[in-house]
């Protein structure tokens, strides 16, 4: 049996219809890696840098979150907590909104009981109850965007508490409930 040019064509038009349908279902293994989610940090106390991949293909990644937890210890003390991966993915989306991919210095992140209430007993705008004591908050500039501009967008997001120390330079984040101060 031989076909005519033209089942010919159309075999081969359904082949290559159904082709882009495969594709269009499972993307390939570099899209699939674009999801991937880096974020670069510098502490303003210890002096010390961190530039890691935290999420990728579709989960987060544990050994990442464990250094990640490392470096945003309680500096004074030592004690470490587990950083909320949702703080993270704030500070990614943040970041790429403001279309940046620079690093964040960190001024805070978690904070031991022992730490804060120190920091409560010199200052007023220290919270009894603050999301530092429970990994869910970061205190943070972001290099090359104006403080202004870093507070607008991560309350524009509506994902945390969000607040502006214009003095000290910075802005607080956490996965708190939507607030502002």
């Amino acid at each position: 049996m031989t076909m005519t040019k033209i089942q010919r064509q159309t075999l081969i038009g359904l082949a290559l219809v159904g082709l882009a349908g495969i594709v269009a279902v499972a993307p390939p293994r570099d899209v699939r890696a674009a999801d991937a989610r880096q974020l670069s940090f510098y502490h303003t106390h210890t002096q010390q840098s961190l530039d890691v991949v935290y999420y990728q293909n579709g989960k987060y990644v544990e050994s990442a979150l464990d250094e990640i937890n490392h470096f945003l210890k309680d500096f004074r003390t030592g004690d470490i907590a587990e950083m909320d991966p949702k703080l993270l993915d704030i500070l990614h989306d943040v970041r790429n909104e403001l279309d940046n991919d620079g690093t964040y210095e960190v001024i805070s992140a978690y904070r031991s009981p022992k730490t804060n209430e120190m920091l409560r007993s010199r200052s007023g705008g220290v919270a009894r109850k603050s999301q530092h004591l429970l990994g869910n908050a970061i205190d943070v500039r972001l290099r090359g965007v104006p403080i202004e501009d870093l507070r607008d967008t991560a309350l524009e997001m509506q994902r945390g508490g969000v607040g502006y120390y214009q003095k000290s330079d910075f802005v607080h984040m956490d996965t708190g409930r939507v607030r502002r101060w």
